[in-house]
């Protein structure tokens, strides 16, 4: 199987760490694709479109060499993008799907993004010095202790690929004008959330839930970015969720 990993807003492969080798290991039988949107990472220099749709079909056409059927891994701003993408093919393209504290005009504003997260992210976005801006967006994102190694290593991703300002506030209007579909598009779907999640609520995948009666799994502790906050708990889920 042949699965195709997403990150969220401004952020590109290599802010997943060290969670596609742990995918890897716990999973031998399976390939890992780790994909950028438009507008970061290997795209640093392409313009990001201005709708979740159109941003789905260039991602759909960078991996045009990768065999079908896929399954999607997506966190975020990426499970947006992985959701629209689920809705837009045939059939049997799309066979396993998991989201990742991910929203949609499902939810309401004041839950997609938590009205404290507004004024951190607007000075993030204004902030020019790279490292205190890349450790804040960390320290925002994580709830678990972030290593200095960790800061340096986003800040080095920024300096040798940096998103600038038109592509991250392009994907911030897209992500916010974002409305699924309302037909369900697989009949289950892995929903995992983080209960202390700063930016998005943890309901906005009970949305999901509730609307699609899909699996919805919460994490009692994590941040927004849970594949760095506890990525073995994503792992247990997935083992227990696969095999159904």
């Amino acid at each position: 199987m042949h699965w195709i990993l997403l990150r969220g807003l401004t952020r590109e492969q290599s802010h997943w760490g060290e969670f596609p080798r742990l995918l890897a290991d716990a999973f031998p039988g399976q390939q890992f694709h780790l994909v950028d949107l438009p507008g970061t990472g290997v795209h640093f220099n392409d313009p990001c479109p201005e709708s979740i749709p159109a941003i789905r079909e260039k991602v759909r056409r960078s991996v045009g060499h990768v065999p079908r059927p896929y399954s999607l891994l997506a966190l975020s701003m990426g499970g947006m993008v992985a959701l629209d993408w689920a809705q837009h093919v045939p059939a049997g393209e799309i066979q396993n799907l998991v989201l990742i504290n991910t929203s949609s005009g499902f939810s309401p504003p004041w839950r997609r993004m938590r009205p404290a997260a507004w004024p951190r992210i607007a000075r993030l976005l204004s902030r020019r010095e790279l490292f205190d801006r890349e450790a804040d967006i960390l320290r925002l994102s994580c709830n678990r202790p972030v290593s200095l190694e960790t800061m340096k290593h986003w800040y080095s991703i920024q300096r040798q690929r940096p998103v600038s300002f038109r592509t991250a506030w392009t994907q911030l209007k897209a992500a916010a004008a974002f409305r699924p579909q309302p037909q369900r598009p697989l009949p289950d779907a892995l929903l995992l959330a983080s209960r202390g999640d700063r930016i998005v609520h943890w309901k906005c995948s009970e949305a999901f839930e509730q609307r699609w009666q899909w699996t919805l799994k919460v994490h009692s502790s994590a941040g927004h970015d849970l594949p760095l906050d506890d990525p073995e708990w994503i792992l247990r889920q997935l083992a227990n969720w696969l095999p159904r």
